[in-house]
């Protein structure tokens, strides 16, 4: 990565739907000059506290605060060797608080942090809070989570889509603060090339959404909307956790930048087929060959017959040949226990109109309960992002379309947590005895 490279980020955390705190915390600390830079590089955090309202927040805010004050005070020689310091170090000191007062016994929390530097970008994480990139049309998880469901399928006792215990996806294995001791997962560097796009974020983002979902839209919009319709989307799909997502963009590169290498073949997204119009073509042709070939025969002009069945047989071979090789071992599917199921799992980030289609539907569900329950909305504007979606999609303009349907389900959403917060405030005043119940 260079210097020049200015980064892009936004950051975005939110209670979620059914909890009351918000256990998760997050930095980012970008350096301020290139000499600062060069030493140590950009840093980007995410922790996700357990252990109970009040203790989980005390320990993912000891993590995100200890671990960059250590990380750029250290003296150790390489960046690998300076975040584990770093990392052990906010381990040590929210074990020593969680021994100091029975309320706090077994406090913990999950961390994974990214560092942009002149080397690459490193990853250094604990837990299951995730650290993605999105380059092209590709989304690639580059974390490996550190829970039980991950541990089983390491040892080959879980395989993806096995029906297993719900509990094993939430049983965390390794995490900072329960134990004197932690063992630290670094990985890197990888190259950052101009536009790379890395997503940090805690599980209450990955229960929600997978990885195709995450990299379409990270990989269409801008930072701050793509974080919005991230977390609404959790929230909106039940919002089951603390949803905290931080996006860092490395900006375009300046000139003599080696170019980003072709991606690897993708999976062909679902609703969408592996076979092109090329393809289609050639089917077409080979089957017509083919047909001209069985004509012959069965007017005994053997020769000619034979020779055109079997060049149209061949083009049938080739065609099956590369159905088979791009069609990818199964569907992409659009479930998260199939596609997070494997350590540095990729899925395509491509838009497709299946992905369009869920947003529109739960547009339109929002839409009929916010008249329903008569919720505050600004309805123009929404009127507004709708039409603006459905010209984007007539011609052809799918990223568009995202961004669109993301706005407009950004004021429903706002209209939501109002008629929330308007219930819970009746709801506050009927047990005291208060009736006015109008929330103002």
């Amino acid at each position: 990565m260079h210097w020049e490279q200015k980064v892009q980020y936004a950051t975005l955390s939110d209670v979620g739907m059914r909890r009351k705190n918000n256990q998760d915390s997050f930095t980012v600390q970008l350096c301020s000059d290139k000499e600062a830079w060069l030493q140590r590089g950009h840093v980007f955090i995410v922790a996700d506290g357990m252990g109970g309202h009040a203790v989980g927040e005390l320990a993912s805010k000891i993590a995100i605060d200890t671990t960059p004050l250590t990380f750029f005070k250290s003296r150790a020689g390489s960046i690998p060797a300076a975040i584990i310091e770093a990392i052990k170090e906010a381990n040590r000191v929210i074990n020593e608080r969680g021994t100091q007062n029975p309320d706090f016994t077994r406090m913990g929390t999950t961390i994974v942090a990214l560092i942009l530097s002149p080397e690459g970008a490193y990853l250094a994480h604990v837990g299951d809070s995730r650290c993605y990139r999105v380059r092209g049309d590709q989304i690639e998880l580059l974390t490996y989570d550190h829970s039980l469901e991950w541990e089983m399928r390491r040892a080959g006792r879980l395989q993806p889509g096995d029906v297993f215990l719900p509990e094993a996806r939430h049983v965390i294995t390794r995490s900072l603060g329960p134990e004197p001791v932690v063992d630290v997962e670094v990985d890197g560097p990888f190259e950052v090339y101009a536009n790379d796009r890395f997503v940090l974020c805690s599980d209450g983002l990955t229960g929600h959404l997978n990885d195709a979902e995450i990299g379409m839209i990270v990989g269409s919009l801008p930072p701050g909307e793509a974080t919005r319709l991230l977390v609404n989307l959790a929230n909106l799909r039940g919002g089951s956790d603390n949803v905290t997502v931080v996006i860092a963009n490395a900006g375009d590169a300046p000139a003599g930048m080696p170019a980003p290498p072709p991606p690897p073949p993708r999976m062909a997204p679902e609703g969408e087929s592996s076979v092109g119009p090329f393809w289609m073509m050639f089917f077409w042709l080979s089957f017509l060959v083919l047909l001209i070939g069985a004509v012959m025969l069965v007017t005994r002009h053997y020769v000619a017959g034979t020779a055109f069945s079997s060049v149209g047989i061949v083009g049938v071979i080739v065609l099956i040949k590369h159905w088979y090789e791009t069609r990818g071992d199964a569907p992409a599917s659009l479930e998260p226990e199939v596609l997070n199921a494997s350590s540095h799992a990729s899925a395509s980030a491509k838009i497709t109109k299946v992905f369009l289609s869920r947003l529109a539907k739960l547009d339109n569900e929002l839409r009929e309960l916010a008249t329903v329950e008569n919720w505050k909305v600004d309805w123009k504007l929404h009127e507004k992002s709708i039409t603006a979606a459905r010209q984007a999609l007539d011609v052809g303009q799918p990223t568009k379309a995202t961004s669109e349907l993301g706005k407009a389900l950004d004021v429903l959403s706002v209209g939501l947590h109002q008629h929330r917060k308007k219930l819970k405030f009746a709801q506050m005043n009927a047990q005291n005895g208060n009736g006015d119940s109008t929330g103002k």
